[in-house]
Order: C-alpha cells, then sequence, then structure tokens
C-alpha cells in the first residue's frame, strides 16, 4: 500500500547542527586537523542547499565554540582565516537564494578585520527573507544566557521592569535568536553523544540524533535520515527518506 503524501508540517522548523569530527576524519586520512576543516565547508553547503529546498525555517551551525580557544594557536588561526575566506565567497551565494545570514556569539574577540566581514555579510542579507542561518562563532550556552540576565538586570536596575515581571518570556526575549522558534532537532555528528554548552535554552525541547558520520561526509542522505528519524519520533508512523525528499522543492 502506498503511504500518502507527508505534510511539510511535520518537518522540524529550526535544525541545530554541532559539526564534528573535522579532525579525525582527516587524521583518519592521514592529513593534518586543518584538511578536515576545509573539506567541512563542503557539508556546510550541503546542508545549507537540502534545507533551504525542504523549506526549513532556521538552521543554527555550530562553527566555533568559546572553549575552541583552547586548540593549538595554529588551528585556531587557520579556522580564522577560512572562516573570513567562506564568508567572502558564500555569502553572495547565500544572498542570489534569498537566505538571510547571522553571526551569534561573542564577536568582540574576533580581529577587526573578521569583524567587519561578519557585519559586511549581514548587512547583505539582513532584508532576505527566505530560510535564516545562524553560524554560532564564539559562541556558548552558558554565555548566552548571561548575557540576557545582565540586559534584564540593567532594564531592572533602570526602572524599565519590575522584578516580578520576569519570566520564561522576558529571559527567551534577550537570548540570541529570540525571533526564531526554538530548537526542534539537534544533530551532532561524528559519534559524540553531548551538547557541549551549545543552545542551552533553545534545546530544551529538541530531539537529539547522534550520529557516527564524520562532519565532512554529511551530506543531503545524511540530513535526509535525521530528519525522517524526527519525523518518526514526533509523529510515531513510519515515514520513509522519499517521502521526505518529496517535499523539497527543486
Amino acid at each position: 500500500m502506498q503511504k500518502s503524501p507527508l505534510s511539510s508540517d511535520v518537518l522540524p522548523k529550526h535544525i541545530a547542527i554541532i559539526m564534528d569530527g573535522n579532525g579525525r576524519w582527516a587524521k583518519a586520512q592521514g592529513k593534518p586537523r586543518v584538511f578536515g576543516h576545509k573539506n567541512g565547508v563542503s557539508a556546510v553547503r550541503k546542508t545549507i542547499s537540502t534545507s533551504a529546498k525542504l523549506g526549513i525555517k532556521a538552521v543554527t551551525l555550530f562553527a566555533f565554540s568559546s572553549e575552541n580557544w583552547r586548540r593549538p594557536e595554529e588551528e585556531v588561526g587557520v579556522l580564522m582565516e577560512l572562516f573570513i575566506s567562506v564568508l567572502s565567497t558564500e555569502v553572495k551565494k547565500l544572498h542570489k537564494n534569498n537566505l538571510r545570514l547571522r553571526i551569534i556569539g561573542d564577536k568582540s574577540r574576533f580581529s577587526e578585520r573578521l569583524q567587519s566581514k561578519i557585519a559586511q555579510a549581514e548587512a547583505l542579507t539582513q532584508d532576505n527573507t527566505g530560510m535564516v542561518i545562524n553560524i554560532a562563532a564564539n559562541y556558548g550556552g552558558k554565555w548566552d544566557i548571561t548575557q540576557a540576565v545582565r540586559d534584564i538586570a540593567a532594564q531592572v536596575s533602570r526602572g524599565d521592569l519590575l522584578l516580578e515581571e520576569i519570566d520564561e518570556a522576558v529571559v527567551a526575549s534577550h537570548l540570541t535568536m529570540a525571533d526564531l522558534p526554538e530548537v526542534d532537532l539537534l544533530i551532532r555528528t561524528s559519534g559524540e553523544c553531548r551538547i557541549s554548552n551549545f543552545m542551552l535554552w533553545q534545546l530544551a525541547y529538541a530531539e537529539m540524533y547522534f550520529t557516527p558520520v564524520f562532519w565532512p561526509e554529511f551530506g543531503e542522505e545524511s540530513l535526509i535520515e535525521a530528519v525522517t528519524w524526527f519525523v518518526n519520533r514526533e509523529r510515531r508512523f513510519g515515514c520513509t527518506g522519499e517521502q521526505i525528499k518529496a517535499l523539497m522543492t527543486s
């Protein structure tokens, strides 16, 4: 018996991804870690393209955590240069496809050159109405909540907000991505099963999907598998990857 067509309503509205395993993938190829990071860019392209075709509202990619500064200085330097290069080459494609790019996190620690590139990329795409792509860079979930608490405390101090008016909605409104749906699906690659201080508040009710696939090998089929798993978890019925693909726009 043929399964009836799926409605796009069953898909996650907001997907968050911890892109893990670049270094281990490169090591398995006998290459330096940097090789893995560069190949990871291709997986980002595929993920954004597939998500946009599925009509996902927002994708948030964990590119560089606040803990990543502890990595070797050379690797951090290469990651920053790669970030600048990708911003320069990819943002025009995103803009052409009506996608909106945002960088979330504490940008103050980045070089002036990188901060300038970020500002230019965000300004170019800010009026686009398609999928929102959040790149979490020098981001941490605890940092996000701490910034919200500081903002709220300042409002109370000024007399703009009463203590008894503080509720979950007020806290949520001061977090990054406050204008987007909370995360429905978290994907982490490379077999690690933890959230690593990523979007602690926004992940409160997310389904968590852990795959052994290293990030550079994550492609369209990998994302379809994750979304199919999500739909089956949420709706408790046996949808197939083919049904998910049928929802993709050309």
